[in-house]
């Protein structure tokens, strides 16, 4: 596995980091408030700053990619309470399609729905609330608010994937659900019913003892359970799984970091989990025949060269 190093030119902390649905792209949010879109390149070829997109007014904390059906659109959220959906034009350009300004405290985290979905943004906030803005026909966009849904902050959100449990994709009756996570500890499961968000499910709230730092809700075709993936400030990841609907989620510590864990996501078949814990743990991880989790492969960083890279790969 060959690994690439792509120099930034941000002027402080990088917080996320996306890579476009073709691999070709990545876009780094940054506490010093702006988005920055840069190439990859190939073996030959070397990455180069594309565009720098300025618009925020703080620290900008998560950037996502929308699915390319929709037109070449980025998504970014920040301590400001802002969330800007940009939009490339011709020639490179880079503009504000539309800015989201309802929360009224930092927005946490965003996440596009599965393209089957339509162009649907989830995002979470320390104001307790959580906004899911679609776009409509006209280029408009509607929004919809699940409020109090941790009260004390909404620190991550994650889509259930649209195929339900069992089907084949394109077939059957697509799923609306969302999960998402807190500063209460809480890991919650939100379905859309008749024409609202509603709670679903309270996921056992001893199993975390502090902060939910991310979910992701694990691909599911053709497999017969659901799985969540839960990380926290305690050091602990949680792999939360279902049977069929109606059955409880159940919970089982699937690694004790003894640090706090920051991201955790999938693999596009569901069946590996990378974790980002501590400073510079990556680690990837995969449930062996027994049930049990396996560090499958620990990512080594490079070593930096000077104090600026260092700050840039934070």
């Amino acid at each position: 596995m060959s690994s690439k190093k792509i120099e930034l030119d941000h002027k402080d902390m990088v917080h996320d980091s996306a890579i476009d649905y073709y691999g070709k792209r990545l876009a780094t949010a940054s506490s010093d408030s702006t988005v920055k879109i840069s190439s990859i390149g190939g073996k030959s070829a070397p990455s180069q700053l594309l565009a720098t997109l300025s618009g925020h007014y703080g620290p900008v904390w998560r950037v996502a990619w929308a699915h390319p059906k929709y037109g070449t659109i980025l998504a970014s959220c920040s301590y400001d309470g802002r969330v800007i959906i940009w939009k490339e034009g011709a020639g490179g350009h880079w503009s504000q399609a539309h800015v989201f300004t309802d929360h009224k405290s930092s927005v946490n985290s965003i996440a596009w729905a599965p393209y089957e979905v339509g162009l649907c943004l989830a995002c979470g906030s320390s104001d307790g609330t959580i906004s899911v803005m679609t776009m409509r026909a006209d280029g408009g966009w509607d929004t919809a608010r699940i409020e109090r849904a941790h009260p004390v902050g909404v620190t991550a959100i994650s889509w259930a994937p649209a195929t339900a449990l069992g089907s084949l994709a394109g077939s059957g009756e697509l799923v609306y659900k969302l999960v998402s996570g807190g500063f209460d500890s809480v890991v919650k499961v939100w379905g859309f019913v008749n024409g609202g968000w509603k709670l679903e499910s309270a996921l056992p709230s001893d199993v975390h003892t502090d902060c939910v730092r991310d979910v992701a809700w694990a691909p599911v075709l053709g497999l017969a359970k659901a799985t969540i993936a839960s990380a926290s400030q305690d050091g602990k990841v949680i792999i939360w799984s279902r049977g069929k609907v109606g059955d409880k989620w159940e919970g089982k510590v699937m690694h004790d970091f003894g640090s706090p864990v920051w991201r955790v996501s999938w693999s596009l078949t569901g069946n590996i989990l990378s974790v980002a814990a501590g400073e510079n743990n990556i680690t990837l991880w995969k449930q062996a025949s027994d049930g049990q989790w396996e560090e499958v492969m620990k990512v080594e960083p490079t070593k930096p060269e000077s104090s600026e890279e260092v700050k840039a790969e934070q």
